[in-house]
């Protein structure tokens, strides 16, 4: 049964992020379900994106991830968005603790909601399942924030290309979630495997990518709209947006985790964000 990966629950200019040095030695294995906690700040374009209900103002919760693309600009799921009306969202950057404040994050509202026309909420495997998210004022380099680099438009990477999936999503089948960031490798399963009957068959699409299916490592709820970060040509590039997966065996044997592919989306990224106040 298909399941929603979501919670069942400017000082200096920012840049993108070259190779992060203790990952250049990294063995390429992990135990976020079968990961473990990233190095404090290592993944500095990621955000928790969080909401806060009208009958508990001022009170956030972490509900997904994202990733931020532009000191204006998140990216994440239009899944995480599917809240009741009064909703009131903001993301937390240069996070690491989610239950601690260490001075060096700090929180911006969200302006305005941008879903793709595509998405249709009965059907998530129908995919469109990307939204970006206008901040209320810019982000901000503290030492801690940096910029997600997008691929290039329609890139596809190879099967078994190594990528890092992070999010402070559910880390046990029993529903346990996250309080710090958690990473694990998760190696690229390729359009025409993960489209296999006994893989996801028809449900995975070529506007997706597939990681992980090992039946040890995966995301799992509370990581949707995060990032799956992916090293190439010497610099980290966020390739994809958890969408779904099997919940709550997420580490299901072939069944990866679902992302929407971003390089499937650039176009409507630019195009949306330089229509709508520019990047």
């Amino acid at each position: 049964m298909l399941w929603y990966l979501v919670l069942l629950s400017c000082l200096g200019a920012i840049s993108g992020s070259p190779l992060r040095d203790d990952l250049q030695k990294d063995e390429l294995t992990g135990r976020v379900i079968g990961g473990h906690e990233a190095q404090p700040h290592s993944w500095k374009w990621q955000v928790s994106l969080q909401i806060a209900y009208s009958d508990y103002p001022g009170y956030y919760s972490h509900i997904c991830g994202g990733t931020l693309i532009s000191s204006k600009w998140v990216m994440t799921a239009a899944h995480c968005l599917s809240t009741p009306p009064g909703a009131t969202y903001r993301v937390a950057l240069g996070e690491h603790n989610l239950l601690e404040v260490d001075g060096t994050e700090y929180y911006l509202g969200v302006d305005k909601i941008f879903i793709h026309d595509g998405w249709n909420p009965n059907d998530i495997a129908n995919g469109y399942d990307i939204a970006l998210l206008r901040l209320d004022s810019p982000a901000y380099d503290n030492g801690y924030v940096e910029l997600g680099i997008l691929p290039p438009e329609g890139d596809i990477l190879p099967s078994d290309h190594p990528c890092y999936i992070t999010g402070w999503g559910v880390v046990n089948v029993d529903g346990s979630s996250a309080i710090t960031l958690q990473e694990v490798v998760l190696p690229v399963v390729d359009h025409e495997i993960c489209s296999q009957n006994d893989w996801w068959g028809s449900q995975a699409k070529a506007s997706m990518i597939c990681a992980g299916g090992d039946g040890v490592r995966s995301g799992c709820s509370g990581d949707s709209g995060g990032p799956l970060n992916c090293y190439r040509d010497n610099r980290w590039e966020v390739h994809g947006i958890v969408s779904f997966g099997l919940v709550p065996y997420c580490n299901t044997y072939k069944k990866p985790t679902v992302f929407t592919r971003v390089s499937a989306y650039v176009d409507w990224i630019y195009s949306t964000a330089l229509n709508n106040g520019g990047l």
